[in-house]
């Protein structure tokens, strides 16, 4: 005779449920003991173990004694005077005014030494102007002196080679001084070129020798200036 189950007692009917509920039961123990949290009773917490022993020391109180005032400064009885054996000197002041009866003496009687200093009268402002060489007789010596300087540079001029080959122009300044001698001295130039500036200073050097410019009758230095172009034609 076949023996039958009976599906009622089918233990493996509802595995998965009783698996789930195990599980479920599981994973909320662990969640607790996870969350769990225990406090120290406050009653029980000695807070006098924050304190350090170094503070509980007695301070020693310290006693300032501040010195007494000085006594006040007497002042003596007797004031006794010093005779000073030194004589004094006093500074008589001398009046500068004139007097009605005293002679004043006239301007002519007064003879002043006149200094002549070294220093250069300037070309415009000379009493006598120097004279060039063949200006002699001419009424207007200024004039004339420059009119023979000009004649001089056009008869001693000549065009370094180089600066002409390479079209180089410009104006040189050139100024020199007329000695007491009547020589030429102190020439400078400034100019575009150094070949330029040479080509100016031996035109100067090539100046006949002057009668000096004076000034009240004395020879003195007398500086002039002149610019000297070059050109290409």
């Amino acid at each position: 005779m076949e023996q039958k189950k009976n599906p009622q007692a089918d233990l493996n009917k509802n595995s998965g449920l009783f698996f789930i509920t195990g599980l479920v039961l599981v994973l909320s123990l662990v969640y607790a003991a996870l969350e769990w949290k225990t406090y120290d009773d406050s009653n029980s917490y000695d807070i006098s173990m924050n304190v350090q022993e170094e503070l509980l020391e007695e301070v020693p109180f310290v006693e300032f004694k501040t010195p007494p005032p000085p006594p006040p400064q007497v002042t003596p009885e007797i004031i006794e005077v010093v005779e000073d054996d030194e004589p004094i000197v006093e500074t008589v002041i001398e009046s500068t005014e004139t007097d009605q009866e005293e002679e004043v003496a006239k301007v002519e009687d007064i003879i002043v030494d006149e200094l002549l200093e070294d220093v250069p009268i300037p070309f415009d402002v000379i009493e006598d102007v120097p004279v060039y060489p063949g200006c002699e007789n001419n009424s207007d010596k200024k004039a004339c002196f420059q009119k023979m300087l000009q004649k001089h540079i056009v008869k001693n001029f000549r065009y370094p080679e180089v600066e002409q080959e390479l079209s180089i122009q410009g104006r040189v300044s050139v100024m020199f001084v007329i000695q007491k001698d009547g020589s030429i001295g102190e020439v400078r130039m400034r100019g575009p070129n150094k070949n330029l500036e040479k080509e100016a200073a031996r035109i100067i050097d090539k100046l006949p020798k002057m009668t000096p410019g004076k000034q009240r009758g004395t020879p003195v230095r007398v500086p002039f200036s002149i610019p000297i172009t070059f050109k290409l034609q």
